[in-house]
Order: structure tokens, then C-alpha cells, then sequence
């Protein structure tokens, strides 16, 4: 009974696919021009949580210009950081390319603790830290994402358009 009541008392946790978003050089556009990069971001980010609405997912965290989103299928995840991508680079293609703001997007799917509206734990973590380590304009996703989402949806685990 013991054991009951302490699985009782723990946090809930459940199963989601985390995408992790952040504009690479942000610092560097912010230092050079606030109100333009200010400007670009907030399109950006438009777009960024319409795509994510459409496929069924829900932002749950920002900070600055990183974006955190869930998602219950790992396949509508991959695809939407794909679409996502795909959308910014046609907006970013309009301007210099000192100016352009790229997100680099990781996606995994693991367990997380939910706090509220926020989610927290290892499966967040993992996704921020692949996509720290997404090129700039491109997606990173552990191979049970890809392998998931490529039976349905034609992607690849590191896309960079250029």
C-alpha cells in the first residue's frame, strides 16, 4: 500500500514528444538591430504556433526566443518542425542573409512530468539538447522519432535547406 501512495504523491507523468525551438545567433541580431530581429522573431513566431496548432500540438513554455511545444504523436511533431522549417526559410529568403533568423528545432519523444500547463524533465531536456546541436535552420530527432515519423511522412533527421 505504501508503494500506491507513493506513486500517488509523485508528480504525474506521461508520454509526449517535445519540440525545442531557438533561434540561432539571437544575441548577435539582437546587439545589431533590436526592433528589426524584434520584428522578424514575432512573424516568425506566427507562423511558428499556427503550424503547431494545425498539427495538434499545444506550445506550453517561451522564454526569449526559445519555444517549447507538445505533441502526442511523434509523427505530427516531426512533420510540423519539417513544415516549420520549410515556411521560415521562404520568409527568411526575403532578406539578407545577416539578418535572417533561423530556428534550430529538436524533437524527442520521452517521459515528462507535468507542472500545470508546463512540462519538465529528461524528455524536455533531451529535446533541448538535440536541438543545440541542430545546424541553423534545421531539425534534429533521435532515431525512434524518424524512424516513426518516415513511414508515414518523408523527412530526414537533419535538413538544413541551403
Amino acid at each position: 500500500m505504501a508503494e500506491t501512495d507513493a506513486a500517488a504523491d509523485g508528480p504525474e507523468r506521461k508520454l509526449a514528444t517535445i519540440v525545442s525551438a531557438d533561434v540561432a545567433a539571437y544575441s548577435r541580431l539582437m546587439a545589431e538591430d533590436e526592433e528589426h530581429t524584434l520584428q522578424i522573431f514575432r512573424g516568425h513566431k506566427e507562423v511558428f504556433d499556427k503550424l503547431v496548432q494545425l498539427h495538434r500540438g499545444r506550445v506550453f513554455n517561451t522564454a526569449g526566443d526559445a519555444i517549447l511545444a507538445e505533441f502526442g504523436s511523434a509523427v505530427e511533431a516531426v512533420r510540423c518542425a519539417s513544415e516549420i522549417q520549410a515556411a521560415l526559410r521562404t520568409r527568411n529568403d526575403q532578406l539578407t542573409a545577416e539578418r535572417r533568423v533561423m530556428f534550430r528545432i529538436g524533437v524527442n519523444l520521452g517521459d515528462v512530468m507535468v507542472q500545470g500547463e508546463d512540462l519538465l524533465g529528461d524528455g524536455v531536456n533531451v529535446a533541448a539538447r538535440l536541438q543545440g546541436a541542430a545546424e541553423p535552420a534545421a531539425s534534429a530527432s533521435p532515431a525512434a522519432c524518424t524512424t516513426r515519423s518516415s513511414i508515414s511522412y518523408p523527412c530526414h533527421s537533419s535538413h538544413s535547406g541551403r
